[in-house]
């Protein structure tokens, strides 16, 4: 099971690396409004995207592991740990260029000084489940 997801995360780098998903300069392009390509790109990703979910989901197909793919109902409240989430998220990809799926891209591409990109994102993922069972969910 294992090397199927390695490969699926290995072809997914290779697509984000190949649009040019993983350039700083397109992220700063896009943050400044500057051009619209990553917009574009995202957009086409969910044109595809969605009616593929819309046929596995009438499908009633498997994941690889053999279990049943389902995405479950989430309550959309308004609150404002969508806006500090938020604000983290944003904090971050501002300071580094680059949002979290890119991060092992560009590890795989060579760029080691991302390293400290991913231990700083693994001690903040860290520092949530520590955290979790006091913060408002």
């Amino acid at each position: 099971m294992l090397p199927a997801y390695f490969l699926a995360g290995v072809l997914f780098g290779i697509v984000l690396t190949k649009g040019e998903l993983v350039s700083w300069f397109r992220i700063q392009e896009a943050l400044r409004f500057d051009g619209l390509y990553i917009y574009e790109v995202l957009s086409s990703a969910f044109v595809v995207a969605t009616p593929l979910f819309w046929w596995l989901k009438r499908r009633r197909l498997r994941s690889l592991a053999g279990e049943p793919i389902a995405i479950p109902p989430k309550a959309l409240g308004r609150g404002r740990r969508y806006v500090i989430g938020g604000a983290i998220f944003g904090v971050g990809w501002g300071l580094t260029g680059v949002c979290p799926g890119p991060l092992f891209a560009l590890l795989g591409a060579g760029v080691g000084v991302i390293a400290v990109m991913i231990f700083s994102a693994l001690a903040g993922t860290w520092v949530y489940g520590y955290l979790r069972p006091t913060l408002p969910h």
